[in-house]
């Protein structure tokens, strides 16, 4: 069973990227009806089109996010938080994104660089942390 600190706080923030997951769900349904662009149309109004693409690019990030999260958590143990706190980083960058690209699509850089940071923070510590268990494991 994983009760670290670090497991607890990752376990949490999976759960808020899945809320995140939930609002890209709800924002397209909002915005369909409101547009009155019925399933199975993708298409028809700029902003139900906007909503789309939000919850797919979000969904295409978090496939990326999910394993990299729990890869770090497990095996980067330099500094516990650090990989939770990413992991907070990004949910926070998605919510910036959608936000962002809702208003306008140039609007969703600053959200898409939070996110990667995120990302690639997570990335960094996952490649750190499995080269340190290796060579502890292997260095017996």
């Amino acid at each position: 069973m994983l009760s670290t600190p670090a497991a607890i706080l990752s376990a949490a923030v999976t759960i808020l990227a899945v809320l995140v997951i939930v609002y890209t769900l709800v924002l397209v349904g909002r915005t369909r009806g409101r547009h009155g662009i019925q399933p199975p149309a993708m298409s028809g109004h700029p902003e139900v089109e906007r909503a789309l693409r939000v919850q797919g690019n979000t969904l295409e990030q978090v496939v990326i996010f999910l394993p990299l999260l729990w890869v770090a958590t497990l095996y980067f143990h330099a500094v516990g938080w650090l990989a939770p706190l990413l992991g907070l980083v990004w949910c926070v960058g998605r919510l910036v994104y959608a936000q962002g690209y809702m208003i306008a699509p140039e609007k969703r850089e600053l959200g898409f660089i939070i996110t990667a940071i995120g990302s690639v923070g997570l990335l960094i510590l996952s490649i750190w942390g499995l080269i340190a268990s290796w060579i502890a494991v292997t260095a017996v």
